[in-house]
């Protein structure tokens, strides 16, 4: 059996320390084969604070992929953001939008990230053209027979939860992706979990969300998701801090 711990939105600048310690702990005893991070590592995109995510990810001393979060590009600094805007990810540049395969699941990133949007709110998702090609050449070159899951910040479609995503061209998108064989969509951005299925032709995509490990938590406690493979079928469940754990 494959396991993959799924978190997000750690919010370095607004962390939980116990959470962060307490995610940490149960990675160091349960091994898991790979962790997912799926955006917001830092709160204000400072550079300490992305120094402060690179260390704890490290730490974790697990195989590890990271995914852009909307906070984790410069927002006080409109040349950073529009010239360089991830030149402080270079601490992490290696774990960045970096495809895994582990035991018969490879995780392929997409980013729905903006530098700018024709709305006034930038923090919620857009998926480019050029984004979704990249992402669709990724998984095209899968090897068949095993599970193929997508990792990006925010969700595609809604998944009924508090905080909303508003994902331009996000339905086109896992569209694209459920056609060419995506088995799951892993997301973050809005704090609280879910597990969703989303019919589209022959297939059934899972639209999997992560909570937070911040100090900005909404409906649920401080959490993340345990992701249990086996053979081409899997299981997700919600571990809350200080409350256990619920199958989504």
């Amino acid at each position: 059996m494959t396991r993959l711990f799924h978190v997000s939105d750690v919010h370095f600048g607004r962390e939980d320390r116990a959470a962060l310690d307490w995610f940490a702990a149960r990675v160091r005893e349960e091994q898991p084969d790979a962790v997912i991070v799926t955006g917001d590592l830092t709160m204000q995109a400072r550079a300490k604070e992305f120094s402060a995510a690179a260390q704890w990810l490290k730490g974790l001393g697990r195989p590890v992929t990271v995914e852009v979060g909307n906070h984790d590009l410069p927002w006080f600094n409109p040349w950073a953001r529009f010239v360089a805007p991830y030149r402080r990810y270079h601490a992490l540049e290696r774990m960045i939008e970096r495809p895994l395969d582990v035991k018969g699941v490879a995780v392929v990133p997409l980013k729905t990230t903006a530098r700018f949007q024709w709305r006034l709110d930038w923090s919620k998702g857009y998926v480019s053209g050029r984004a979704l090609r990249a992402s669709l050449a990724l998984v095209e070159a899968v090897p068949p027979g095993g599970l193929v899951f997508v990792a990006c910040h925010h969700p595609l479609v809604e998944g009924g939860t508090r905080t909303t995503s508003e994902t331009h061209c996000g339905a086109q998108a896992l569209d694209a992706l459920a056609r060419a064989g995506v088995d799951a969509v892993l997301t973050g951005h809005v704090h609280d979990p879910f597990d969703i299925e989303r019919r589209i032709g022959e297939r059934t995509v899972r639209l999997i969300g992560a909570g937070t490990l911040s100090e900005r938590v909404r409906a649920r406690p401080p959490s993340f998701n345990e992701l249990s493979v086996a053979g081409t079928g899997f299981s997700t469940r919600a571990r809350f801090m200080g409350e256990g754990s619920v199958a989504l």
